[in-house]
């Protein structure tokens, strides 16, 4: 099967720094040349994505972030074929709310809507909005959540007890053709289970290839286990040139950017949250500036400040295309990408690494 690959909407802002453009840095200064996310911006990001190629974008979701539902409605008519990958947390909006949210984007796109569905894994953001329950509570309250929705897509009308919800009559006008993919992403044992039981696409971040390749191993597990075939994907940054000295420069000028404070701070922050793969990214580099390069061209230092995927790939188009064909190998059929800044670094890798993947049917 050939790989699709995704590119990534900032909508927290954009800039030729790590810091200022991403959860965990928000809060931080503003570096020099940071792009706001404006309409603009981001529509001028969608539409080199869709021209260049990507099967879709990623629409994040947080605190920092321009929300989610209104940045895709905004966007989808500057493209044309692009997908886009809508993140959004369960607990924050009532399931027959997110069924009719999603089937009329859905139809209003012409099919081009995916879900992405995103726990939460920190009580300080989770109570930001009013989301009280613990980690584990929040992944039950999804697996209901999605059985939920999809009962609501499938049915005229759907009664409902359930620990979390509770309806009476919940329907829609009519479901999303097709129905939006699910993807999801956990790496607790909270979490597993509930990719196995529901979702379509089981995303992981980027650790290096045989420990994500275990990691997805024990999902297909519990899938198959369930009657249940699911595909995989993967979280990454990227840095392509063509040279590897070239890419590892641009590496080396990110990590330039970054103070020791705003490391120590980060990583801190990082080691004590509560989400198992945050955690796992932070224990690639903990903290440290040297031995970032934790796997042969897969880079550690993006996760020194931000949250969420840490890790990039970085080499010569070649070197990355040969990473990236060691993760297919392994099982993984959506790459989801991002890099600094956005706008230029989507242009990169289309034209650098891209059509290496075609030449080697991985891409179609």
């Amino acid at each position: 099967m050939s790989a699709e690959f995704f590119w990534f909407l900032p909508t927290s802002g954009d800039s030729r720094s790590i810091v200022g453009s991403s959860h965990a840095s928000a809060q931080q200064h503003v570096p020099p040349g940071f792009r706001e996310p404006s309409r603009g911006y981001l529509a001028e990001v969608a539409r080199a994505a869709d021209r260049l190629g990507y099967a879709g974008v990623l629409t994040p979701t947080g605190t920092w972030c321009e929300d989610a539902w209104l940045t895709t409605a905004a966007l989808l008519s500057e493209t044309e074929r692009l997908k886009f990958l809508v993140a959004f947390r369960p607990g924050l909006v009532p399931p027959t709310l997110a069924a009719q949210q999603a089937a009329t984007l859905q139809r209003f796109s012409g099919g081009r809507v995916l879900l992405n569905i995103v726990s939460g894994g920190d009580d300080t953001e989770q109570r930001r909005f009013g989301d009280w329950l613990d980690h584990d509570a929040r992944y039950a309250r999804t697996g209901e959540f999605l059985r939920l929705v999809k009962a609501i897509w499938a049915q005229e009308s759907v009664d409902f007890d359930g620990e979390h919800y509770r309806v009476r009559d919940a329907r829609v006008s009519a479901p999303p053709d097709p129905w939006p993919q699910i993807y999801f992403g956990g790496s607790s044992p909270a979490a597993l289970p509930i990719a196995a039981q529901h979702v379509d696409v089981y995303l992981t971040w980027g650790e290096p290839p045989a420990d994500a390749a275990a990691k997805i191993a024990t999902v297909r597990a519990l899938a198959q286990a369930r009657g249940r075939e699911i595909r995989f994907g993967i979280r990454l940054h990227t840095i392509s040139r063509d040279t590897s000295a070239a890419a590892w420069a641009v590496a080396e000028q990110l990590l330039a950017g970054l103070s020791p404070e705003q490391i120590a701070k980060a990583t801190a922050l990082h080691q004590n949250s509560e989400s198992e793969g945050q955690r796992r990214m932070t224990a690639l580099h903990g903290g440290r500036v040297d031995g970032l390069e934790i796997y042969p061209n897969l880079w550690a230092g993006v996760g020194l400040v931000r949250s969420g995927a840490g890790t990039a790939l970085v080499g010569s188009h070649e070197e990355v295309a040969a990473l990236i064909d060691e993760y297919h190998s392994l099982g993984f059929d959506e790459f989801i990408l991002s890099g600094y800044p956005h706008l230029e670094e989507a242009y990169w890798f289309a034209e650098g690494v891209l059509p290496l993947l075609k030449a080697k049917g991985i891409a179609g």
